[in-house]
């Protein structure tokens, strides 16, 4: 190695723990997550957001990734004026080149990954007779390659965030649906696309629990967002949205998943309103 090179890896050494410090320095110093950085998915309304709000209250600096810049901004701003570190990356993670560079920006803001959180995801219901293909691709696409493609691309900073300070565990955590465990009529491809984020959690959770990474699936019923808005889906599940789950309902389930001490492995949570039956 040339003179020239040692000091170009020195300068990126330097530069990375210079970026650890930062973290360490803008997070209070009692909260799990202080030191760490995540990065959530769909994070520009409803779960993802509500999600990085519960996560930057735990410490961590947040990584939030979507389509809507603006939105985006608005929620950056608001966890910076908290006193927290935050960074928008506008991406469509339909785009696999798209969804790793994300996880690369990510990485090279924060010089780690802890937390990683694939919320992102498409529904559109309606019988398979009179389906739409394209609509189809579209939830096939978001709802499990970008979580294919964004776990593969965060393992190797994931699998470095568990072998090092401050918590040597790290988390990646799938958002799938109840309707990934009970079909129904008229939603059968989301269905399908969340009962694959199933399997491909608990086959990753296999292979990469022995090394640190602990792998979570958390499973909402019936949650009011932007997705889920409309007579349709009320009528279609017999529950009034009046008592549907609130989307932070489950950034604190999420929230619990990824701040257990690191010998506890919560791999997978249900939450439904207490009025769903099914």
């Amino acid at each position: 190695m040339s003179a020239r090179d040692a000091n170009v890896g020195n300068a990126g050494a330097a530069a990375r723990a210079d970026a650890a410090a930062a973290i360490r320095a803008a997070e209070p110093a009692d909260a799990a997550l202080s030191g760490c950085a995540a990065l959530v998915t769909g994070a520009s309304s409803g779960i993802g957001a509500a999600t990085a709000l519960a996560l930057a209250r735990q410490g961590a600096a947040l990584a939030l990734v979507a389509r809507r810049a603006d939105r985006l901004e608005e929620l950056t701003t608001a966890i910076r004026e908290r006193g927290g570190s935050c960074v928008a990356l506008t991406a469509d993670l339909r785009d696999a080149t798209q969804a790793r560079r994300a996880v690369e920006d990510a990485v090279d803001r924060f010089a780690r990954l802890d937390v990683l959180v694939n919320n992102a995801g498409y529904v559109a219901i309606g019988a398979v007779e009179e389906g739409d293909p394209e609509e189809w691709d579209r939830m096939v696409d978001l709802n499990l390659k970008a979580v294919l493609h964004m776990s593969q691309a965060a393992l190797p900073h994931l699998l470095r965030a568990a072998a090092d300070a401050p918590r040597r565990v790290a988390d990646l955590v799938n958002v799938s649906s109840l309707a990934g465990r009970v079909a129904r009529k008229n939603n059968s491809v989301y269905s399908a696309t969340k009962h694959a984020v199933g399997a491909f959690s608990e086959a990753l959770r296999q292979e990469v629990t022995g090394r640190g990474v602990r792998v979570g699936l958390v499973e909402p019923g019936m949650t009011t967002t932007e997705m889920s808005t409309g007579a349709g889906f009320a009528a279609a599940r017999g529950l009034p949205q009046s008592t549907w789950l609130d989307a932070e309902d489950i950034a604190r389930a999420i929230a619990f998943m990824v701040t257990q001490p690191r010998h506890a492995a919560v791999n997978e949570i249900m939450v439904r309103p207490t009025a769903q039956e099914h």
